[in-house]
């Protein structure tokens, strides 16, 4: 397989396949809580994008080129989740100033991306899976694509949700975890087709 061709396929895996909120379940907590509007979906994976491509970008020479060398891989965890809580600062500090609806509308789930396990999650995964720098990227951009579409779909499903006769015992939270399960499912289908196509 050219190296083309595993880029690819390690993008298209992290969409749709290994998608970290659908397939892994990380990162749960904004997928429920930001999901009612679509504006403020796209805008929190938008930031969540960013900040898992930067916290790629910074703890990868920080863990080749420091940790390990040093003996100190057993402290990636806790560097990991001080740079991305800098990293997340820096998000909150930008959008407070430049995009300020963007920035009230998130609330209290902007700093939460601090402690969002997708995040954190795709940079061990990266560590794990012993992908070079660009794979790391290339993987890190399909997790946040793949966070991106979980996200404006699940809010398409939900808007559509208010509009709909729902029983009363399923209001709120009952009715919003179904949809979340029928989400979910179906990027079922697109195991297949990934296979079929990278196998």
């Amino acid at each position: 397989m050219t190296m083309t061709k595993e880029l690819l396929a390690i993008l298209m895996t992290a969409i749709l396949t290994e998608n970290f909120l659908l397939s892994k379940f990380l990162g749960i907590c904004p997928f429920l809580g930001v999901s009612k509007k679509l504006n403020t979906a796209s805008g929190m994976s938008m930031a969540v994008i960013f900040v898992m491509l930067l916290a790629t970008a910074v703890t990868y020479p920080i863990n080749n080129f420091i940790l390990v060398p040093n003996g100190l891989a057993y402290l990636q965890t806790i560097v990991f989740i001080l740079v991305i809580a800098a990293l997340v600062q820096l998000v909150e500090i930008t959008l407070k100033k430049y995009i300020p609806s963007l920035y009230s509308a998130l609330g209290i789930y902007l700093p939460l991306i601090t402690t969002n396990c997708a995040v954190l999650g795709v940079v061990i995964l990266n560590v794990d899976n012993g992908y070079n720098f660009a794979y790391s990227m290339v993987n890190t951009l399909g997790a946040g694509l793949g966070f991106l579409v979980a996200m404006v779909m699940f809010a398409g499903v939900r808007e559509r949700l208010e509009s709909c006769d729902v029983p009363k015992f399923m209001q709120g939270l009952p009715i919003t975890l179904v949809a979340a399960s029928l989400t979910s499912i179906s990027f079922l289908g697109f195991a297949g087709i990934v296979d079929g196509i990278f196998g």
